[in-house]
């Protein structure tokens, strides 16, 4: 079919427009940009792309839209921040029913007029609902509250056939049917572009305090962490950053009552040592992802005691290539290391072999989120 009889039909059931120099997906130019505001605008969308056999990439803020896999060609964008508003929140039984296109920031300030939250860190600002599930992101808290996949109870989705599917609900204990949310969470929608989510939320801390130390080298982080998650603190967060000159920052958040926050903080710095300091404020970066849209963004996970055996492994391999590498994620084992924009192909695949080497003894992996082309090309995205 002639492209202006696609453009025609698509127009006719969602905002549909011509894509522009601002619209391609990791390099790959797209066609179309269609802008539903509705589930049932995304059904008629998919359900036309299907049958015009088009390529479809679901896309929210854009954040994190050159994480994963580059599209082979974009005929079609879907644009899910029409999607936006929360359309309930029972404050009494801790829900909110969320539309996908809506920023996580808006979400949180919403509930937060009834002292609540949705425990979910959006590390990137302006980033939505249903990008951060797709792409299965999380942040330090994910330590005592988990994951999207523990926070998620329900979830509407749409078919690449258009069809409309509905997983869990509103209640928490909710055990019918297989549970497509966990499954979507990750995806990066490729079986579905999520459209609605339920999540049950948890209180607002009333406290906060930040203790951090930095130490000389990973080994002696490594411990110091292992120290902290085995003791009777119950942090918050216990995350770990790592420099290029090989230092490491330990940062432990305490939440809680402000009756108990002061004495936990004075624990948790007697267990991070001498030198150790505490504070209202995270330290810079706290949370934050080491690398930028146009450098080389990798996630790295490990058991627990092999996280600082893995620092140690990253920061000899980087200087044996005379290249900085920054890491920092939580010391429960998620990580998320960085390389500067412009490192060359061979010496990124030279580091990810030596870096594979090493977790897998402590049952990790390593995927590259995001890379420039020249860097895809030549290296193993998931890996062995």
């Amino acid at each position: 079919m002639p492209a202006d009889a696609v453009l025609d039909d698509l127009t006719k059931v969602a905002t549909t427009r011509a894509a522009t120099d601002a619209d391609p997906v990791s390099g790959v130019p797209a066609r179309w940009v269609a802008s539903p505001a509705s589930t049932d605008e995304v059904s008629e969308v998919l359900r036309l792309a299907s049958q015009h056999d088009l390529t479809v990439v679901a896309r929210g803020a854009g954040t994190k839209i050159g994480w994963g896999a580059p599209p082979r060609s974009v005929d079609l964008v879907l644009d899910t921040t029409g999607l936006r508003g929360v359309v309930e929140h029972a404050a009494g039984d801790l829900i909110a029913v969320v539309r996908a296109g809506t920023p996580v920031d808006e979400l949180q300030q919403t509930v937060a007029s009834a002292g609540q939250q949705l425990a979910l860190d959006a590390v990137l600002p302006h980033a939505t609902v249903g990008g951060t599930l797709a792409t299965g992101a999380s942040g330090p808290r994910r330590l005592v509250y988990g994951t999207a996949r523990d926070l998620l109870i329900g979830v509407t989705f749409v078919r690449g056939d258009g069809v409309v599917a509905h997983a869990g609900g509103k209640v928490v204990k909710n055990v019918a049917g297989y549970d497509f949310g966990k499954l979507l969470i990750g995806s990066y929608g490729t079986l579905g572009v999520i459209t609605e989510a339920v999540f049950r939320l948890h209180p607002l801390p009333q406290a906060r305090r930040f203790a951090h130390v930095r130490l000389p080298d990973a080994a002696a982080a490594g411990r110091v962490a292992l120290t902290v998650l085995g003791s009777q603190l119950v942090p918050s967060a216990v995350e770990l950053d790592q420099q290029p000159d090989g230092t490491v920052t330990v940062t432990v958040l305490i939440e809680g009552v402000p009756a108990g926050v002061p004495d936990r903080t004075a624990a948790a710095l007697a267990l991070l040592g001498d030198g150790a300091v505490e504070s209202d404020q995270p330290p810079e970066g706290f949370g934050d992802y080491p690398f930028t849209s146009e450098g080389i963004g990798l996630k790295v996970t490990s058991s627990l005691r092999g996280v600082g055996q893995l620092l140690s492994a990253g920061w000899q391999a980087a200087a044996a290539h005379s290249v900085d590498l920054r890491v920092r994620g939580s010391a429960a084992g998620v990580l998320y290391a960085g390389l500067p924009a412009g490192t060359e192909p061979p010496v990124v695949a030279e580091l990810l072999a030596a870096l594979r080497a090493s977790v897998t003894a402590y049952d990790g992996t390593i995927t590259v989120l995001t890379a420039p082309a020249d860097v895809r090309a030549a290296v193993d995205a998931c890996g062995p």
